[in-house]
């Protein structure tokens, strides 16, 4: 397990989760918006034309080895329309299966720009009717102070989650992935969002090259420990463009089956903490270049797999926590 150590101590009490109640075994995002606001919340998804520092070469190049860089598909289609109007376009899609709306800035690092212009972005989102928070996609390295205090400062008004991406715990799995940043930058990270009032979630991928089930349990442990709100757990994908995209079609990297990812991520569920919101179980989209593994394109059936496992196992989230 990497050396260092948060100065926050997560502490749980060790009770049947509360999601068992629902004939759930394990906490997902629907149910945890309902708990606490009382009604359907979705998240609107925004691309804000930023990039990443490992992608422009700040830190490195060519992004993440199975990033796709095209950015969304707004992004793809051409100038991308302002916020307020990706907010509405959202809006229309789910209304009225959904009451308040929370603006996730997704495409690349959400953060990678002057405060002020990020207080501009932020602040067009929140104006929108029925937009109750934020929700920022951002690396460990871009929250300098004052983009912290710029995130605190909403969250002691609005509900407010800062999604970080990490991937895995273990830096040889970090720089193999072109990351551009190790783990312990990411604790610096956590230490310094925790205690300012926001919900912090951790994306991980299950099924990196060279990582075995203990290194995937390594993982979950060390989360498990750290003053974090919510996991986001992707299988990975090959992707066409991508440089591991390359690898798979020279034949130079294997993905794990399906049987591999559902067993491992019912490992981590076993291992966090019972009230970690679990805001995503798989990877999903990029249906026009999606390469491998071929399970990973059906979406249902992976999560049903991941249920009957749980089931098999009469398992649920947190029942290996310590």
């Amino acid at each position: 397990m990497p050396a260092q150590k948060t100065q926050y101590k997560k502490e749980v009490a060790l009770t049947k989760p509360d999601f068992w109640k629902n004939n759930k075994r394990y906490y997902d995002l629907k149910s945890y918006w309902r708990n606490l606001f009382g009604c359907t919340v979705h998240k609107l998804q925004i691309d804000a034309g930023f990039t990443c520092p490992n992608r422009d070469g700040y830190v490195a190049t060519g992004g993440c080895i199975y990033c796709d860089g095209r950015g969304s598909k707004l992004r793809q289609q051409g100038p991308l329309p302002s916020v307020t109007d990706q907010i509405l376009s959202g809006k229309n899609y789910y209304t009225p299966s959904a009451s308040k709306f929370v603006a996730y800035f997704q495409t690349f690092t959400n953060t990678y720009a002057p405060a002020e212009k990020l207080k501009v972005l932020y602040d067009e989102a929140l104006a929108q009717e029925d937009v109750i928070g934020l929700s920022v996609g951002t690396r460990p390295d871009c929250l300098p102070p004052e983009v912290i205090d710029l995130l605190a400062g909403y969250a002691q008004k609005f509900h407010v989650w800062v999604e970080l991406g990490l991937q895995s715990v273990h830096d040889k799995t970090l720089k193999y992935l072109n990351r551009g940043h190790t783990y312990p930058q990411f604790l610096e990270a956590v230490n310094n969002l925790a205690g300012r009032g926001m919900n912090i979630c951790v994306h991980i991928i299950i099924g990196l090259p060279g990582e075995n089930d203990e290194d995937v349990h390594v993982t979950a442990r060390t989360l498990a420990a750290l003053p974090v709100g919510g996991i986001k757990i992707h299988s990975l994908l090959a992707l066409d463009g991508t440089p591991m995209g390359k690898m798979y079609r020279e034949g130079s990297l294997q993905m794990i089956t399906q049987e591999q990812y559902v067993s491992r991520t019912v490992d981590v569920l076993e291992l966090l903490p019972p009230d970690v919101v679990i805001q995503r179980l798989t990877a999903d989209g990029y249906r026009d270049i999606f390469l491998a593994p071929a399970w990973a394109a059906n979406k249902l059936n992976v999560l049903n797999a991941i249920h009957k496992e749980l089931e098999r196992r009469d398992s649920y989230q947190g029942m290996r926590y310590k």
